[in-house]
């Protein structure tokens, strides 16, 4: 009880000296995507998974891939691109962008989420990508549900946030859980600023409920 009371009292002392210290971290990473941001709740979430589901094929997760690492470039912080199909494509992107990124190449679903758990135990990258859109859905089946609470767990205690891009909703601890709903053509890659065109379902939060059914639908 006497060492409660010493925390207590040094928690008291602190908050009296620094009475302007910010008490905790920013609860998002900021991206700066004007489709993806707003809707939600601000940006992705710190210490939480977000699992975006790209149900249909050219959907435009690659896209989105790209434009996070631009804004990684452009707010100087590094991001982990966990590969799982080893199709992650670089040549659109220059070396500026490249300089920030960390891209480990995976063939099988099961070394993207052993990856992963490595990556997010070193806590000093602000986002970890789980790109695993192509891998066969056979592969991902086999992934116990087990991996992923022990994945939230370990991003729980830091202050990154972890990304995992998937075909079809298989990651239950998701805090966080949105859709892709384009279906681009060829054409609509060559456009300029096809990105912002992106559109953006909420299907579920544990995060933030007041935003469950919030929607974002930028043309």
């Amino acid at each position: 009880m006497a060492a409660r009371g010493k925390i207590i009292d040094l928690r008291k002392l602190l908050a009296e000296r620094f009475p302007h210290a910010p008490s905790v971290a920013p609860a998002c990473l900021v991206t700066g995507l004007s489709f993806l941001d707003p809707a939600i709740g601000g940006g992705l979430p710190k210490g939480a998974i977000t699992e975006l589901i790209s149900p249909r094929v050219s959907a435009g997760s690659a896209s989105l891939i790209h434009a996070l690492l631009q804004s990684a470039q452009r707010d100087h912080y590094f991001v982990v691109l966990i590969d799982g199909r080893d199709s992650f494509d670089p040549c659109s992107l220059d070396n500026s962008c490249l300089r920030h990124l960390l891209w480990v190449r995976c063939i099988k679903a099961l070394e993207a989420v052993k990856a992963a758990d490595l990556l997010l135990r070193d806590g000093n990258f602000p986002l970890v990508i789980v790109d695993l859109v192509l891998n066969p859905p056979e592969e991902l089946r086999k992934i116990p549900q087990t991996n992923w609470y022990r994945l939230q767990r370990l991003v729980e205690a830091s202050s990154a946030a972890c990304l995992v891009l998937s075909r079809h909703s298989m990651v239950s601890s998701a805090q966080l859980k949105i859709v892709l709903e384009n279906s681009w053509t060829l054409e609509s890659f060559e456009e300029k600023a096809a990105i912002s065109r992106l559109r953006i379902r909420l299907q579920r939060s544990r995060l933030q409920p007041e935003i469950r059914s919030q929607r974002s639908e930028v043309s």
